[in-house]
């Protein structure tokens, strides 16, 4: 059984943020006093006593703005109201009752959900109660008084949320899904990929450098199978970063590069591979992830026969430390080759959960090292006894030796290629631990 989603709406500036991560229990969703920081929905899984739910966080609803950025964050605000169960309404007591709060109400209404109103920001009960009253001219329900800020009367506002749940039979399975993370500059087409791959504007697009400021899941169907795409604020240049949100979506790229399982680094195809590209790369390398290099807007090059394998080189060249990455030529425009997207992710995902037994390993190593021999060092000679397999995602490698200080590094990508030439592990970066078998030293 899928878990229940609940969404938090309201105005810009009324604390759904503050809320959300109150709930979330972590900094999730970018909070600051500037109507319009959270422009995208974000979610995050939430247990409240023994009920489990996932919480989305919108943009503010400006019912009659023309703005573009306020008009689509109304959109989107929208397709989570269609999509969840429970609607969070909130309103500021400080401000009182405005008019655009009757808007929402009355946009709210039409969606014919339970909707538990919360009043915000009543952080003295006996000082802002008698203001709350005036809530009740809403026509939708009960005002529940809360600070987000104190976590005063979080309590009272989930129960009143969970009494709308459906009853609950069984235990929620363990998410097994696979996560992609897509990373890259600004503007580079992240989010114009995601909506083309699943076909609604789930992500705000626009021209507009770091329209997504926040990192954002989507699910995805495909063939039978379910993906989590996690969508990036964009990396800038640390020079670039004039407003301290920049800063936040950074740390968000980071954590949305940790928490994915495969990382789709797009590129632009008409600047491509920068510094900043290297960074993220570096970032996926070493937390060991998938990695898979997309170059954007390959529409708009001009090409020859070498063009692809030109620009292969290049990107090879510069990102040297990870020839493992797969590469694939793209267009989020015209959606070509984006079909083999999830033939990669699939691939990808294969070679990370990818088991090599102990005697095969050891096969291979017995001949490598009879093809070169080992380093030595002051008439002492490197031993290789024994290899295993401990972990996967990313696999990692266990290498136990006579002495880990003449275990050169080159000596251990040496033995890499040999596994890789073996096992293929495309698109998946490989670890190695070296271990000193004590009494084993002559």
């Amino acid at each position: 059984m899928s878990k229940p989603i609940v969404a938090i709406v309201g105005r810009p500036n009324v604390g759904k943020s503050t809320l959300f991560n109150a709930l979330a229990g972590e900094n999730i969703s970018i909070v600051k006093d500037t109507p319009g920081v959270t422009r995208d929905r974000i979610y995050a899984d939430v247990t409240w006593l023994d009920h489990a739910f996932t919480l989305i966080d919108t943009g503010g609803i400006e019912p009659d703005s023309s703005d573009v950025i306020l008009s689509q964050m109304r959109e989107q605000a929208q397709i989570a109201i269609d999509t969840a169960d429970v609607i969070i309404f909130l309103a500021d007591v400080r401000q009182g009752l405005v008019d655009a709060d009757s808007k929402v109400a009355d946009m709210l209404r039409r969606s014919r959900k339970p909707i538990v109103l919360a009043i915000n920001k009543v952080d003295s009960f006996q000082k802002f109660m008698a203001d709350t009253y005036e809530f009740y001219n809403l026509g939708i329900g009960d005002p529940v008084p809360i600070s987000a800020a104190s976590r005063l009367g979080i309590g009272d506002l989930l129960d009143e949320v969970v009494k709308h749940f459906p009853e609950q039979t069984g235990e929620i399975e363990e998410d097994d899904r696979p996560r992609i993370a897509i990373v890259g500059k600004p503007n580079v087409g992240k989010s114009s990929i995601i909506n083309k791959l699943i076909g609604e504007n789930r992500v705000i697009v626009s021209n507009i450098a770091g329209t997504t400021r926040d990192a954002i899941d989507t699910e995805v169907r495909r063939n039978g199978k379910d993906y989590i795409f996690i969508d990036t604020a964009g990396l800038r240049r640390k020079n670039k970063i004039k407003e301290e949100l920049e800063r936040y979506s950074i740390i968000r790229t980071v954590t949305a590069v940790e928490r994915a399982d495969v990382v789709i680094l797009v590129i632009d195809a008409k600047e491509g591979v920068t510094e900043q590209d290297a960074k993220i790369a570096g970032i996926a390398h070493e937390r060991g992830k998938g990695i898979i290099i997309a170059v954007n807007k390959w529409d708009a090059i001009e090409k020859n026969d070498k063009t692809v394998y030109e620009y292969t080189n290049k990107i090879r060249n510069i990102l040297s430390y990870m020839p493992y990455a797969e590469i694939t030529f793209i267009s989020a425009v015209t959606g070509q080759r984006l079909p083999k997207l999830f033939e990669l992710i699939d691939m990808v995902i294969q070679n990370q959960n990818l088991r090599v037994a102990t005697g095969v390993l050891n096969e291979i190593m017995t001949e490598a090292v009879a093809l070169q021999q080992p380093p030595s060092d002051k008439g002492k000679r490197l031993k290789l006894f024994y290899i295993t397999q401990v972990a996967v995602k990313p696999p990692t490698f266990v290498i136990f030796v006579n002495d880990k200080e003449l275990m050169h590094f080159s000596y251990t990508r040496y033995l890499e290629n040999k596994i890789r030439d073996a096992f293929g592990f495309k698109g998946t970066a490989l670890r190695f631990l070296i271990r000193e078998r004590k009494g084993d030293q002559q």
